[in-house]
């Protein structure tokens, strides 16, 4: 092998070397940049749950709420319309009174 030979072999495999080097540093920097990423969207996306995590139980204790509400509205209209009928059947006994009272007396047949 003559010098010159040598010394083109040396050179790519000097080339070859400092090529692997930068791009084992350029895959260093990209994977680096992928789990900044990736821990910034974790990040955001553990945000997200918990607002909606925090909505959620907002919305779960109004609707609480207001189902109570509705149950003691419908538990005051099942108590006035049980004062309703009570008083409606009294009526009714009074006017089953009167009108045996004031009824004529039906007549014999013939």
């Amino acid at each position: 092998m003559s010098t010159d030979t040598k010394a083109i072999i040396g050179t790519i495999v000097a080339v070859a070397v400092a090529l692997g080097g930068l791009l084992s540093v350029q895959i260093a920097g990209v994977n680096t940049r992928i789990d900044d990423l990736r821990t910034e969207l974790i990040d955001r996306i553990d945000t997200v749950k918990a607002d909606l995590s925090n909505e959620i139980a907002t919305v779960k204790a109004d609707l609480s709420n207001e189902i109570a509400d509705i149950r003691t509205d419908l538990r005051r209209m099942d108590d006035r319309l049980r004062a309703v009928e009570i008083a409606f059947g009294k009526v009714d006994q009074r006017l089953e009174t009167l009108e045996r009272l004031h009824r004529p007396a039906p007549e014999p047949d013939a």
